[in-house]
């Protein structure tokens, strides 16, 4: 049999039919994609901030302002959450490193008025059976007690570096002369430049430099083999920055986490909102530079 003259148009309409409703949908994906393009480009720029900066650096794109108002609305609840975020970081990490050095100063005073007058007393009973005892002990009182005279003089250096007294006293400036000068003792060549008036600056921010220059001082004095380290300490408008550069033998930054305590710097840092960086490479010394701003 013939097929029915009725067949062939009936298909042609369902041809049609399935053209125009695919024709549909991808006009409808078309504008799905096109609408849903500024969220993903919001997106790829969101997963761009570094919240471990202080004070993340934001693309231009985030200002507030989207190509669409559910855009605008998510960016405006993105940045008010980073602002939450700073604010938070700011308030915790001031509390944990007064925290930190509360407990430090617990320490140093323990170190100070016990161990230290336990050693006073050991020397004073060393002195008085020096008196009465006969010739031949002489030799081993006098190491013992040159011993003891070593331990003292260990612990209140450890006491002083646990709390920094002359940061109190004499301020940031005098505090950080202080190690440079105990660096000179040591046999390097150290020098500190200091530029400015570095006072009235918060007592956080004092602490946070002090920190970040021992810490970079202890490093090149132990590890880096330099013979010379150069300190800058400058006032930056309402801010300050520090520069601790030594011509050592410089490190690889996979290596940097490795008992160099720059992981501890770096968390400083960001207690006080600074940018701490470090430059250095095998054989062409190490830089660290800390910025405060204002």
């Amino acid at each position: 049999m013939g097929a029915s003259p009725y067949s062939r148009p009936m298909t042609t309409v369902v041809i049609v039919a399935l053209a125009v409703v695919a024709a549909a949908l991808a006009f409808q994906l078309l504008a799905t994609l096109r609408r849903l393009a500024p969220l993903e480009r919001l997106i790829e720029d969101m997963e761009k901030v570094d919240l471990n900066r202080p004070g993340p650096l934001l693309p231009d794109s985030l200002d507030g302002v989207g190509e669409t108002e559910e855009v605008a609305r998510i960016e405006l609840a993105f940045l008010r959450m980073l602002r939450r975020l700073e604010a938070e970081r700011r308030r915790a990490g001031s509390a944990a490193l007064r925290a930190q050095e509360e407990e430090r100063a617990r320490v140093a005073r323990d170190l100070h008025d016990e161990v230290n007058q336990s050693l006073t007393g050991l020397l004073l009973r060393l002195e008085a059976m020096r008196e009465g005892a006969p010739p031949q002990l002489e030799p081993e009182l006098a190491e013992t007690r040159a011993l003891a005279n070593r331990a003292m003089e260990e612990l209140l250096s450890l006491a002083r570096q646990l709390r920094p007294t002359a940061l109190d006293d004499l301020g940031l400036a005098a505090a950080i002369a202080g190690q440079v000068e105990q660096l000179e003792r040591s046999g390097l060549t150290a020098e500190l430049r200091s530029e400015g008036d570095l006072a009235g600056l918060d007592d956080d921010v004092q602490l946070v430099v002090y920190r970040v220059a021992q810490e970079a001082l202890t490093n090149a004095a132990r590890h880096s083999g330099a013979g010379r380290i150069d300190v800058t300490l400058r006032r930056a408008g309402e801010g300050v920055e520090l520069a601790v550069v030594d011509d050592g033998r410089g490190f690889a930054f996979e290596q940097s986490e490795q008992g160099l305590g720059i992981g501890g710097m770096r968390e400083r840092a960001l207690l006080i909102g600074a940018e701490l960086t470090i430059e250095s490479r095998p054989g062409s010394g190490t830089t660290v530079r800390l910025s405060v701003p204002g």
